[in-house]
């Protein structure tokens, strides 16, 4: 097939910038800069490791997303585009290459725009979660400080961006057990991120994450991935920040974080497949999808994220939870991303 590859990289030279505000509300003060922004996007060596991959079963053109992608999908007619982009602004990004690609009727790999703005909305999919009776942590959404004074949900709590991935906005300081830190928590999301903020009960278990590869009953849940904590510094807060993620835990000094397949006996392996399976259904998300998974106080698995473009760093060296399961399942890298590839160009009926 010919396959375009459709993607976002990180600027290499670049730390800060300044963030495009989306329209959200009025109350929501204009955005400072974020050390994190560029958090969602690939580095060269996933796309080229990408690229490679795609390349050993099809003919690969790269298509960056930016303003010029339409023309050249529309100039280039691929047969289908293998689409990591996360985009850059708004809490519809991740939806605009599809939306594209929708209007030109070029099938993609993933999810559509419906579900990829759904998911990263996390409010709509706990929403949507609790709809279905799919436990989640108890949670309000703040545009102002005046909307905190008297919540009905108890401390410990985390607060979090609401239209971000990859940790972005999640530091030790989200974990807070004041009013005083949550009403600075809030104002830190809302100035920095231009976004309102998630507030959450803390769920004190153990903490998963579940690949999902392929669409209805061919869909295969890969072996559990879970997140040990263990390895943090001791005033470190057991939650995967981006301190964790981006900081402590590198290439170079990698912590001792997760095991896969998870140390768990089969019932709860079964609880986590099960919930995780049914949230990818639910959600309506197509191909592939990592799941975030997270116990309760009383053992049950919570879903706290979903993520229908997850990451995929190519080295074994990183800790990389989709291309970890995959290769737990005896997947190579390259058999993954082809894994993924053919299971949407099985739904467009191109093979």
């Amino acid at each position: 097939m010919n396959v375009a590859l459709t993607y976002n990289v990180k600027p290499e030279s670049q730390t800060f910038h300044e963030i495009v505000p989306p329209i959200l509300n009025d109350r929501i003060t204009q955005p400072q800069k974020s050390i994190d922004t560029y958090a969602e996007w690939d580095t060269w060596d996933t796309v080229n490791a990408l690229k490679d991959a795609l390349e050993s079963l099809n003919n690969v053109i790269l298509i960056e997303a930016d303003d010029s992608a339409f023309n050249k999908f529309r100039e280039t007619k691929p047969d289908i585009v293998f689409n990591v982009a996360e985009g850059f602004s708004g809490g519809s990004r991740e939806a605009q290459i599809p939306s594209m690609l929708d209007m030109l009727q070029i099938p993609y790999t993933g999810s559509d725009p419906l579900t990829l703005t759904t998911c990263l909305d996390k409010a709509r999919t706990k929403e949507v979660l609790s709809y279905y009776r799919i436990p989640n942590a108890k949670f309000l959404i703040a545009f102002g400080l005046n909307e905190i004074k008297n919540i009905n949900i108890k401390f410990p709590l985390i607060v979090k961006p609401v239209f971000e991935g990859s940790s972005k906005g999640i530091f030790s300081s989200s974990f807070v057990k004041s009013q005083k830190d949550l009403n600075n928590e809030v104002e830190r999301i809302i100035s920095e991120y231009n976004q309102p903020a998630l507030i959450e009960e803390f769920l004190p278990g153990r903490e998963f994450t579940v690949a999902i590869i392929g669409n209805g009953e061919e869909a295969e849940v890969l072996p559990v991935v879970e997140i040990n904590f263990a390895d943090f510094p001791k005033d470190f807060i057991p939650i995967y920040s981006y301190e964790a993620k981006w900081i402590l835990d590198t290439k170079e000094s990698p912590l001792n974080v997760f095991s896969c397949p998870a140390n768990i006996n089969s019932t709860l392996e079964s609880k986590i497949k099960k919930t995780a399976l049914k949230t990818y259904n639910v959600l309506r998300c197509k191909d592939w999808s990592r799941i975030d998974i997270r116990l309760d106080e009383n053992g049950e698995p919570n879903i706290i994220e979903v993520n229908p473009l997850p990451g995929i760093l190519p080295d074994p060296n990183d800790n990389s939870c989709f291309p970890k399961a995959a290769r737990s399942s005896g997947l190579s890298y390259n058999d993954m991303i082809n894994k993924v590839l053919f299971a949407a160009a099985k739904r467009y009926k191109l093979i």
